[in-house]
């Protein structure tokens, strides 16, 4: 663990940094991929350094992609924003051969959702520019992909700010980037009553009420506030659910719908990965597709005799019908969480994705399927994680004598740490257990040479009596808690605050909370300090 002291507009905090062997709430599949664990060496392509970017490039060079309808796409979507100087440079950038991506993606999360939308970000932004500052003859640009096409609605339709949870209530259905934006209008007027009317408030609401004010589809306005919060670091946000780039997928579709060869190749990985330990992420299906319509977001299926439908629906194709339906309307084809991965790197010059653990957990599951397809496998890089202590949580750790390597710590177990700290008082009953055990040794002794039937009922009566002194000491240790209420409130409270529901701060609490507080000066620490090849937990502590 290292340390740094930094002021941030007249604000001092530290900065410190955790390996990920040390966060037990990082998973075993996590840990192992980033501390470069052995075992799962055989599922990925590229180590994760600088100097790994050099082959990444020049395989990349070998890929065909079609950078000018790529480019014509992404023009069209920025059509209805204001894009920054950089962004439009880097959206030019891609026509150019030796222009590549660092993409990073996450489903249209209610304004932007729990705080690790922003923290892959920020990973995608720095990563491209210490790649253009490695290899100046090439261009590295930041991609955020928008998941517009799911359909998962109570994943995305909610996020927790101040200990309020603020939830989208829409009747539509199917993908949630087609949804209009119409229905959020009371979370929005909900939204700005919790901001209040700081300076920081009224500058956050504005850029959000105007990105779903102008914007008809959800999709639409997602992108513009993505783009409004990052466009001066140069961030091309493109949302895929696109005829044009579909079409460019159509042979893929074609092959995986007909041919059906995902689901074996990842199921075979699947079984390679759990024999080292590390259990199944994704339920691939013998077709990875979805038929996507107005408010329709349903599997194809193949019945027994050949033809395909569509589920729940009355769309039903022979062969030779979904062919051509694939030829003329691509659009209609969604892949699911298996093709997507290979989606992205046929439309893309792309060199490495940027993600949490349980997509890399994904990822890892993929590359025999690559293979098959003979597209490139990117490489995989962690994207950061973060844990922010406002200046109260500090002092309070400070005060309830806790450190940052033992905040991690379950709560009770900490609370039974503070007590027996905290006491005056010989809670532990250890000796006397120890006693109690020497004791009926002795007796045990004395009886089997009476009557050596008795053994069982010695043995029986010992840990009864063991129970018994346990649960005295259960007893006394409650009783002493009663003594340091207030002070065990406080560690349970900080505990919550920091780890909600025994979780990762980043997976729950949304950026406002932040940013309300501290305006861009909350971004300019987070642009500072991460960096994903830096393999460690960021902690930033307000002093």
């Amino acid at each position: 663990m290292c340390s740094l002291i930094v002021d941030i507009k007249m604000k001092r905090m530290r900065i410190e940094h955790i390996a990920f062997a040390d966060v037990p709430q990082f998973s075993k599949r996590d840990k192992a991929y980033t501390t470069s664990d052995a075992k799962l060496r055989p599922f990925y392509h590229y180590d994760t350094s600088l100097a790994a970017f050099e082959q990444a490039i020049q395989n990349k060079k070998t890929a065909d992609i079609d950078r000018a309808t790529l480019v014509e796409v992404i023009r069209a979507q920025y059509a209805d924003f204001s894009p920054s100087a950089a962004v439009q440079a880097n959206v030019d950038a891609l026509l150019q051969d030796n222009t590549f991506t660092v993409i990073t993606a996450h489903q249209p999360s209610l304004f932007t959702g729990p705080l690790y939308f922003i923290y892959k970000i920020f990973s995608a932004i720095n990563l491209a520019e210490r790649l253009n500052e490695r290899y100046p003859e090439q261009q590295f640009v930041p991609v955020f992909v928008l998941g517009a096409e799911d359909h998962d609605f109570e994943e995305i339709n909610h996020l927790h700010l101040f200990n309020k949870t603020l939830e989208w209530q829409n009747e539509e259905q199917g993908a949630t980037g087609m949804m209009q934006t119409t229905t959020l209008a009371p979370v929005l007027e909900e939204l700005k009553g919790i901001l209040g009317e700081s300076e920081n408030a009224q500058a956050i609401f504005s850029i959000i009420q105007n990105a779903f004010i102008q914007h008809k589809t959800y999709s639409k306005a997602t992108q513009c506030l993505v783009h409004e919060l990052f466009k001066q670091y140069g961030l091309v946000v493109c949302n895929m659910n696109e005829p044009k780039l579909k079409r460019l997928f159509a042979p893929y579709i074609k092959e995986e719908i007909i041919n059906q060869p995902s689901e074996k190749l990842v199921i075979n990985t699947q079984t390679e990965l759990e024999k080292l330990g590390f259990s199944a992420q994704a339920t691939p299906r013998a077709i990875n597709f979805f038929y996507l319509r107005e408010q329709i977001r349903e599997r194809i299926v193949q019945n027994d005799d050949g033809s395909f439908e569509v589920l729940n629906t009355s769309y039903k194709f022979s062969r030779e019908e979904l062919l051509q339906e694939i030829d003329e309307h691509p659009e209609r084809f969604s892949p699911n969480v298996v093709m997507r991965p290979l989606y992205q790197e046929v439309i893309f010059p792309n060199l490495a994705y940027i993600g949490g653990g349980g997509e890399l957990a994904y990822w890892l599951e993929r590359k025999a399927q690559f293979q098959h397809f003979n597209v490139l496998f990117p490489m995989l890089i962690r994207r950061n994680s973060v844990l922010w202590l406002d200046k109260g949580s500090t002092k309070r750790m400070a005060k309830l004598g806790l450190s940052l390597s033992t905040i991690f710590e379950g709560t009770e177990h900490l609370v039974k740490k503070y007590v027996k700290a905290n006491t005056e008082n010989e809670l532990s009953l250890k000796d006397e257990r120890t006693a109690l055990e020497t004791l009926f040794e002795k007796i045990l002794s004395k009886v089997l040479e009476v009557d050596a039937g008795m053994k069982k009922s010695v043995l029986a009566e010992q840990q009864k009596q063991l129970n018994a002194l346990e649960k005295l000491e259960a007893k006394v240790l409650r009783a002493e808690k009663n003594k340091h209420d207030v002070a065990l409130n406080q560690l349970r409270s900080f505990k919550e605050k920091l780890f909600p529901s025994n979780g990762l701060q980043e997976r729950h609490d949304n950026f406002m909370g932040f940013y309300l507080k501290h305006g861009q000066a909350y971004f300019d620490v987070l642009k500072a300090h991460l960096h994903p090849l830096d393999k460690t937990l960021l902690v930033v502590m307000e002093e």
